[in-house]
């Protein structure tokens, strides 16, 4: 959600965060200059696929498989997968378990093809592996959630190997865009070299570091944040 500096991301009304989400995403966080328009215009929804990355950590907070975490009666998944109607295409999922849930939900699963305890530099090569578009846009299903022109902001700021965004919590190195050869052609390097930070992947491929002033994407790794979304109560 868009949240000022010093407040709880969670607290208030439902429908009030809905609320002050659209009204901030609006007036500040989406380019609008006709040179930005035109390099978003480039990222069509069938050259750009949606990578969510569920694969980790995701049983973190009280036991809770997060990818599954239900708000207003939608999975994490779920509602990530369905999150930028027109904007995106193909849906990949990096997980590693429930994966039967996944099929009967329709979606297709990649698994981690590096060893255990890799860290989400893991998904990430899944998901490059298995992406078929040009481009790819990761997630991680444990935000809250994101900014509706979260896809237009990155591809209008891009550079010529993607974009790394950055909320009011600093760097959000998990919700980057990629170009996807430059990703596939990247990886190996910085898998054999140890580097399994996705910082330093992003540093070799040059993204474009993106800020978003009044943007806080929230998460949900403890039980603290699953009360204060109001998923477990109080």
């Amino acid at each position: 959600m868009l949240f000022r500096e010093g407040t709880n991301p969670y607290e208030g009304k439902k429908n009030e965060l809905s609320d002050r989400w659209g009204s901030r995403a609006s007036a500040g966080s989406c380019a609008t200059s006709s040179a930005a328009s035109e390099m978003a215009a480039v990222f069509t929804a069938d050259a750009l696929t949606l990578g969510l990355l569920a694969g980790g950590r995701g049983s973190r907070p009280v036991g809770i498989d997060k990818a599954w975490i239900e708000r207003d009666g939608i999975a994490q998944v779920l509602r990530f997968a369905r999150r930028f109607p027109g904007e995106t295409g193909p849906v990949l999922v990096s997980a590693n378990r429930s994966l039967e849930r996944y099929a009967e939900a329709g979606l297709q699963v990649v698994t981690d093809r590096m060893a255990e305890g890799s860290g989400p530099l893991a998904g990430i090569d899944a998901l490059a592996a298995a992406c078929a578009t040009p481009w790819l846009l990761t997630l991680p299903v444990d935000l809250f959630d994101v900014n509706d022109c979260l896809v237009r902001t990155l591809a209008s700021c891009a550079s010529e190997h993607g974009a790394v965004a950055g909320d009011e919590d600093g760097l959000q190195p998990l919700v980057a865009l990629y170009h996807a050869d430059a990703l596939r052609a990247e990886l190996p390097g910085v898998i054999a070299a140890g580097e399994l930070s996705p910082r330093q992947l992003q540093q070799r491929l040059g993204l474009a570091r993106v800020s978003l002033p009044g943007v806080r994407f929230g998460n949900l790794n403890t039980p603290h944040d699953l009360v204060a979304a109001g998923i477990l109560p109080r």
